[in-house]
């Protein structure tokens, strides 16, 4: 007797895909640095008078790059969300411990075992401390923006992921003043804190507001549905585009100083490779043991493991200026972040339970 019975075809899911812009980032970066140490090496007299543009030590031109990178990112962000909290705090409590308890003390860790002890035969001692500087910049400021795409490449849960992103912008406010006060104290740097403070105000809190007040304005005029098929997406290469004119910029300041040293690039990058690895195995298998769920813990490690480079860049210049040593390890955070989180992605999509 003939089976007519017909096996039924469950359809492949379809491959998650990340944006021609976040998926390049790197090479996007790595030309950026190319075009700008070529452009410092052969007119970097004649672009100074950018360097000399500042007000209260905030460097206009920078600026109005940064609020480019940053508004877009504000504009994704939903406090209202906040209200869910209550429903299921781990996931949100485990996040803010990885990124606000652990995460910036590691990386001031690393950061000195490497500036201080390692790398002294390649960096002078007066010069470490402002590596190391920008290196505990960059491990205070938390991932607000990318991690929504790496969540989407690991199937995190994308409401609990805004909720975590979220509670997290409102904690950069409080803590990141200091925090980062705190740890470069302890490194001996002298903290121009007026300037910290003014850095968090324009580079945080005016596009924050500028982002809630668009958002609003939109969704009332426009509607939900317009605002994320339409209207942010159309927004996300003006971050990038912004982010990587500022790297060109810096980078033209830095190009006789990577000249001379191009090995500077690859001893900046080995402790945050490191830190990030670290944390996001800390926060993955932590998550794990608090029986956290995929969909929360993938996200929750990522946010860790990741930073908010655009704020980095932007305080590390504040503070330290566009030819410090300070700056360039910022921006080398960003040349490493993405081949190192993309490689947390497949890990984490490997160990999926």
């Amino acid at each position: 007797m003939t089976n007519n019975v017909k096996k039924a075809v469950i359809p492949d899911r379809p491959r998650k895909t990340i944006g021609l812009f976040e998926k390049y980032l790197t090479i996007w970066v790595a030309l950026g640095i190319i075009a700008g140490i070529t452009i410092g090496h052969f007119i970097g007299d004649h672009i100074e008078i950018i360097s000399s543009m500042e007000i209260a030590r905030v460097n206009i031109p920078v600026a109005i790059l940064i609020w480019l990178m940053i508004y877009p990112m504000m504009l994704q962000v939903d406090f209202s969300s906040i209200r869910k909290i209550g429903k299921k705090p781990k996931g949100v409590v485990w996040t803010l411990i990885i990124n606000w308890a652990i995460k910036p003390f590691t990386m001031a860790f690393f950061a000195w075992i490497f500036f201080s002890k390692l790398y002294g035969a390649w960096i002078e001692p007066e010069l470490a401390g402002e590596y190391i500087a920008g290196a505990i910049i960059l491990g205070a400021a938390p991932c607000t923006a990318m991690v929504f795409v790496w969540s989407y490449l690991t199937d995190g849960d994308p409401n609990y992921t805004l909720v975590q992103v979220s509670v997290n912008d409102l904690i950069i406010l409080i803590a990141f003043i200091p925090i980062v006060g705190l740890l470069l104290g302890i490194t001996d740097v002298i903290i121009p804190y007026d300037t910290l403070v003014a850095s968090v105000g324009i580079f945080v809190v005016v596009p924050l507001v500028a982002g809630v007040i668009t958002q609003r304005i939109l969704l009332r005029s426009r509607g939900e549905e317009w605002f994320r098929k339409s209207f942010l997406p159309r927004l996300k290469p003006v971050s990038i585009i912004a982010l990587l004119v500022t790297l060109v910029l810096l980078f033209a300041f830095q190009g006789q100083n990577i000249l001379n040293n191009p090995l500077i690039i690859l001893l900046a990058a080995v402790p945050l490779v490191i830190q990030t690895y670290f944390i996001f195995f800390l926060a993955w298998f932590g998550g794990k043991k608090l029986k956290l769920p995929h969909r929360v813990c993938a996200p929750a490690a990522m946010i860790g493991a990741s930073n908010f480079f655009e704020l980095a860049v932007a305080v590390a210049i504040a503070l330290f200026g566009l030819q410090s040593p300070a700056a360039l390890v910022t921006v080398v955070g960003v040349l490493v972040e993405v081949p190192v989180m993309l490689s947390l992605v497949a890990f984490a999509n490997r160990k999926k339970y």
